[in-house]
């Protein structure tokens, strides 16, 4: 039975694409961006977030660990531990529920269960289902077995992808998805190397590979103060993008600071935690761009 690795299940989204939706997010993506609000969705493994505003120091979760315990018994476990082997005790023991793991599996027929259960929903507002991540291409039998059995009941179907996997993958989701969000972050190889830890060439390739089996498409490019919300830059995105038949839309997503905290909470850090996000008028301009380059330009969604 085809199972996968998912850290998020978010009701009543209307952020992921049309109506309201499901968003499952899916653990595991190709790139590490350096401003990236989700990190618990990075590894593919299961991770141990702490929420040190709720931890008490009682140090239960160090009584309760297995490994935990002896030659380090000081403080409270940490986030990250190489030796930890996931078994949820430190969770289970903590009074005070600061500690959360990320990821849980599933298999298909236990996730179509939960999200028939806003089936009325999607219903009545002409929304879905949306598989984000994380990267959701990167288990691609997993996903493929999930959008077929939407597809199976009806649902509406959105994948959200950075567009980095094998093009076999993403052609085999496309007759299954009705509607893609794809992000685009830099269109300059060695700054988007610099920023996200990856080429964008195969990227770009799967992009155009997809407009030529698809017809609808939502651009999505997170605008990201000092990174890419300079002219030029938006410029460069704005021709590609509107080169590319099938692109309906192109949503802006404001840079915002949900990650910094969660980076906290894993024991990672990031260098974007003082970032502040575009200004109003920023984000103005920039829609604009996209618009006199002949295109259907939204901030946010």
């Amino acid at each position: 039975m085809q199972r996968g690795m998912i850290f998020n299940l978010q009701r009543y989204s209307v952020q992921d694409g049309p109506g309201i939706r499901t968003t499952v997010f899916l653990k595991g993506c190709p790139l590490r961006c350096a401003w990236c609000h989700n990190p618990e969705g990075i590894s593919p493994e299961r991770e141990i977030l702490i929420l040190e505003n709720r931890c008490v120091a009682c140090l239960e979760c160090r009584r309760a660990c297995p490994i935990g315990s002896g030659e380090m018994e000081v403080g409270v476990l940490p986030a990250r531990d190489e030796r930890c082997h996931f078994c949820g005790q430190c969770i289970a023991a903590c009074p005070s529920e600061a500690r959360l793991m990320a990821g849980r599996e599933v298999t298909v027929p236990q996730l179509l269960e939960e999200l028939l259960r806003d089936r009325i929903f999607y219903e009545e507002s002409g929304g879905g289902v949306t598989l984000s991540g994380g990267e959701p291409l990167a288990q691609p039998e997993f996903l493929l077995a999930v959008l077929r059995a939407c597809k199976d009941q009806g649902i509406h179907t959105a994948v959200d992808t950075c567009g980095l996997a094998a093009t076999r993958h993403v052609l085999a989701v496309a007759p299954f998805t009705d509607l893609f969000l794809y992000d685009l972050k830099l269109m300059d190889e060695a700054r988007h190397r610099r920023f996200t830890g990856a080429s964008n060439t195969l990227i770009l390739e799967n992009l155009k590979a997809l407009s030529g089996v698809h017809r609808q498409i939502w651009i999505r490019v997170p605008v990201i103060p000092g990174v890419n919300d300079a002219p030029a830059d938006l410029e460069a995105t704005a021709r590609f993008a509107g080169g590319i038949p099938g692109v309906c839309q192109v949503n802006l997503l404001p840079y915002h600071r949900i990650g910094v905290a969660k980076f906290h909470r894993l024991g990672l850090e990031t260098e974007f935690a003082a970032t502040p996000p575009p200004s109003e008028g920023s984000m103005s301009a920039a829609r604009a761009i996209f618009e006199r380059a002949g295109m259907d330009a939204r901030i946010g969604g």
